[in-house]
């Protein structure tokens, strides 16, 4: 029974065992009850035998005496001396005592204790036989013999007889718990699994060979597999909306619109590397060559290209791949990690491409450079010249549009970058940033609040896309989170109000993050009622039993646990609905002009109702159109932040 169940709601085990324990006691108290009754009446028999045999012996004896009183009375005194008796009278015929041998009992060191004797008393009945003499009856004798070599041999039996049935009720008790643990690991599994469903987790269990326990879990499971199937089914249907919505029939790529919310949502975020590149691509005379080659044959050229650029681009996280019309396509970059592909490799693979399919179609390409807060107007213009120039240039060929001034930065080395961000995290030079999330009644949900640092005494406070690229890679990551959560913990306890920290997936990699984290936390249970943590979606694609791990060890906390960025990929995780998450937060991307674009809104209200089913909230991120606010509402959705979001004075 868990701890914060009370006396009166005694767990199921435990009145299995103290049915186990009462019913074994009962059974050894009553076998010992009727061991004990049983003897003792055996021993008075014995001892009633006994006094009957020797009273009729001595009576004999007594009778070959002829009346001699002396002789008589010497032949009692030997009798009594030589034998274990309480008591031997002898009388005459008128029923006068005419002497009497009387002894105290017998102390051996055998003799049972006197409270033995006292609960336990063994009757010792006397034997009487009649005395004559001849014809003539002379009186009659009394024998009594001792009991106390009785009780001896009763007490010696109980102990052997309770030593026994302890040995036995030892067994039985390990016999028992083997039982009982049989029967507690298909309940505590059932038990787990109702409290998963509680949890908004929803597992599905071994049936237990117990019948009760089996039909329970059959019904359980029933329940799960039920609502996994229509999880399934919405998904899929989700996700056709989101073709629908955002990608180009032909190509599978983001239509043009999509591309250029994804551009945006890359340009204002407050994640990321803070800094990219545009490639545009473009197929030259797409018009003579559908002309040359037909319809269907150009239709294949196109999808083969967007091929292409899916696979030149599939090691870097966060590409954006569009189709902008014809054979316009565009991709877009987000610094990381891993080093982004060069536009030459484009060009180089296109070419190997349309070279071993035989088909006389080239491309051309220009490239933009960008940074965050840059206007995606100015970044696609750049990257359009630098298109034009390469046109101009013939076939495969490449152009990179000239860095805007200040696009440089000063190159620091990496003990540089740790450093500084040891520092600032050391010497308390951080800063969160608080962004309102309200719900439909424009009512404060939780404030957002991204991390900020200080790098340089007396400095800006630099945004994470300043310097979360240097922090991975110097591992800090985990650190940063944690002062991260640590300053929110601190704020929500002075102000009460809810807070929200994001954390980096790159973290949850770490083996002591979440134990460490769930330390602290737990340190403050006031303040973690009011504390939401989220994962971006890639970490539920990719690394889904650290987020469902997450979820399983800060959720008891009271702490809410949700995905940001999400939208793209909700489909592709399984066992969303076993991750036992909160909420959901929709990226831009995704939300952006669902007021006037029919096929999106039905994809953000399908994406609603899916997740509603699994009892998670659902927020909108970056909303900057006040119209789109009104459209989210009626989608269900149950909360927005972005620029147009302002809280009511």
């Amino acid at each position: 029974m868990s701890p914060d169940e009370s006396d009166d709601n005694m767990s199921l085990i435990r009145q299995i065992w103290l049915l186990l324990l009462t019913t074994l006691l009962m059974a050894f108290i009553g076998s010992f009850v009727v061991w004990m009754v049983s003897s003792r009446g055996y021993l008075e028999t014995q001892l009633r035998l006994k006094n009957a045999d020797n009273a009729q012996s001595l009576a004999l004896n007594l009778s070959q005496q002829r009346g001699d009183r002396t002789g008589m009375e010497l032949t009692v005194a030997a009798m009594f001396d030589t034998g274990f008796y309480q008591r031997i009278t002898l009388k005459d015929a008128a029923g006068r005592e005419l002497f009497n041998h009387e002894a105290d009992p017998v102390a051996t060191r055998e003799q049972a204790p006197a409270w033995f004797v006292r609960l336990v008393p063994v009757e010792s009945a006397p034997g009487v036989a009649q005395v004559s003499d001849g014809w003539r009856a002379v009186g009659s004798v009394e024998v009594v013999s001792h009991a106390s070599f009785a009780h001896a041999q009763l007490w010696q039996g109980s102990l052997k007889t309770a030593g026994w049935l302890a040995v036995l009720g030892g067994l039985s008790c390990l016999v028992a718990t083997f039982g009982v643990n049989g029967i507690r690991r298909p309940l505590e599994a059932t038990v787990n699994q109702a409290q998963a469903l509680m949890e908004r987790r929803f597992v599905t269990v071994e049936e237990p060979r117990v019948p009760e326990l089996a039909r329970l879990s059959q019904a359980m499971n029933a329940v799960v597999m039920r609502l996994k199937a229509v999880f399934e089914e919405q998904s899929q249907q989700v996700e056709q909306l989101r073709q629908q919505a955002h990608c180009d029939p032909l190509t599978g790529l983001s239509q043009r619109r999509h591309f250029m919310a994804q551009l945006s949502a890359a340009l204002t975020q407050e994640e990321g590397s803070g800094s990219g590149c545009v490639h545009l691509v473009r197929v030259r005379e797409l018009a003579g060559l559908n002309r040359l080659l037909g319809h269907r044959q150009t239709d294949a050229l196109l999808q083969k290209l967007a091929a292409v650029l899916r696979e030149v681009s599939a090691g870097v996280p966060g590409a954006a791949i569009g189709r902008l019309n014809g054979g316009d396509f565009a991709i877009c970059l987000v610094g990381s990690e891993v080093p982004l592909p060069e536009p030459q490799h484009y060009a180089d693979a296109l070419r190997r491409t349309f070279s071993e399919q035989g088909v006389a179609a080239s491309v051309v390409i220009g490239c933009a450079s960008w940074r965050r807060g840059d206007a995606v107007q100015s970044v696609l213009a750049s990257a359009d010249s630098a298109l034009a120039l390469a046109e101009s240039r013939g076939a495969f060929s490449v152009e990179m549009a000239d860095t805007p001034a200040g696009m440089e930065s000063v190159v620091l080395g990496e003990a540089e970058w740790r450093r500084r961000i040891d520092e600032a995290l050391r010497l308390g030079r951080v800063q969160l940033v608080k962004y309102p999330v309200v719900d439909r009644q424009l009512r404060l949900v939780h404030h957002e609040c991204p991390m900020r640092l200080q790098l340089e005494p007396g400095g800006a406070f630099e945004s994470a896309a300043h310097w979360l690229p240097m922090a991975m890679r110097t591992g800090l990551i985990s650190r940063i989170d944690e002062v991260a959560v640590a300053q929110a913990l601190d704020q929500i306890t002075e102000d009460q109000q809810p807070r929200g920290v994001n954390l980096s997936p790159a973290s949850l990699l770490d083996s002591g993050f979440v134990p460490r984290l769930r330390a602290r936390i737990s340190a403050r249970p006031d303040a973690a009622r009011l504390l939401w943590l989220e994962v971006a979606e890639i970490a539920a694609v990719e690394r889904f039993e650290l987020v469902r791990e997450l979820c399983k060890q800060l959720r008891p906390l009271g702490v809410r646990i949700g995905l940001e960025h999400a939208g793209e990929r909700l489909t592709r995780i399984d066992s969303l609905f076993e991750a036992g998450l909160d909420y959901i937060k929709l990226d831009a991307s995704v939300v952006q002009g669902v007021s006037t674009d029919q096929a999106r809104s039905a994809f953000v209200s399908g994406t609603v109702s899916m997740l509603h089913g699994l009892g998670l909230q659902v927020y909108a991120e970056g909303v900057s159109d006040p119209v789109d606010l009104l459209a989210l509402r009626q989608g269900g959705m149950d909360g927005v932040t972005g620029p147009a979001v302002r809280l009511p004075v």
